[in-house]
């Protein structure tokens, strides 16, 4: 799969809904080993903007922020300090050169075909005592996704966009992490939550698409804008009749997947 475009300010438009399963996430590592100034690795850190909670919650922490686009790496870098740095790396081909207490991923492993074999890179690079802990999107059967795959296929654009976009297995379900994760001496938590996000604006979930799972496509009609606008449209009203408005605004059900696993001490 080619890497999208990423574009910063659509993709934090909604920061905040999208940060939050980043902090249930946190919620769930204990301490780490080389406390008070552990190791960190931030795998598909995007703006930025979650690396700096970790930087927040371990201020004398060594925490690097890698992610393989230039846009989000450009907007990373005004968050750097002296113990916060950003470079460039791909999680499909990441494998650490030093060891690491915490290796966190937040939203990124659904773009990284055959992620499960890579886990075990990361469960290696980990000191005694170390934690891999990652959430993914769970809701590749959810009308916005479903709507947006079967458009992209049908007769009108399919020449253009048929086999783009992710399917349900892009992600494993909670037993299957749990399975490739589980092993002696090794404790793992993991679960799965839907959120209803309240969603503000005129057409909030396309919106929120937009900054996402729709960036294939609009990387692929980027050269054509009136084909962008006219996909755009079509989806648009698909979406209008899936998740209607109401008084206080859109609601959008989101599931996600938990994983943490912590290595024997």
């Amino acid at each position: 799969m080619t890497a999208p475009v990423w574009d910063p300010g659509q993709y934090l438009r909604h920061a905040d809904h999208r940060t939050r399963p980043f902090h249930d996430l946190l919620a769930r590592i204990g301490p780490l080993p080389h406390e008070p100034a552990p190791r960190i690795a931030d795998l598909g850190c995007g703006a930025g903007n979650v690396t700096t909670v970790l930087a927040e919650r371990w201020p004398a922490a060594r925490v690097t922020g890698y992610d393989t686009s230039p846009q989000m790496l450009e907007r990373a870098r005004t968050h750097a300090g002296p113990l916060l740095d950003f470079t460039e790396a791909d999680a499909a081909t990441w494998t650490p050169t030093e060891t690491y207490d915490l290796i966190v991923s937040n939203a990124l492993l659904q773009w990284v075909p055959g992620h499960t074999a890579r886990l075990r890179h990361w469960l290696d690079a980990l000191t005694p005592g170390g934690t891999l802990a990652f959430q993914v999107p769970g809701n590749f059967d959810a009308p916005s996704h479903t709507l947006m795959r079967e458009l992209a296929e049908s007769p009108r654009w399919r020449t253009r966009l048929g086999g783009l976009l992710r399917h349900g297995d892009a992600v494993h379900t909670p037993a299957g992490y749990l399975e490739h994760l589980t092993a002696p001496g090794r404790t793992v938590d993991v679960w799965e939550t839907t959120y209803l996000h309240l969603l503000h604006g005129e057409d909030a979930v396309l919106d929120w698409v937009k900054g996402t799972g729709l960036r294939p496509l609009l990387d692929a009609l980027a050269d054509d804008p009136e084909a962008r606008d006219a996909f755009l449209g079509e989806y648009r009203d698909l979406l209008r009749t899936a998740y209607p408005a109401g008084p206080h605004g859109t609601v959008f059900p989101f599931r996600r997947i938990f994983a943490v696993a912590r290595t024997a001490g």
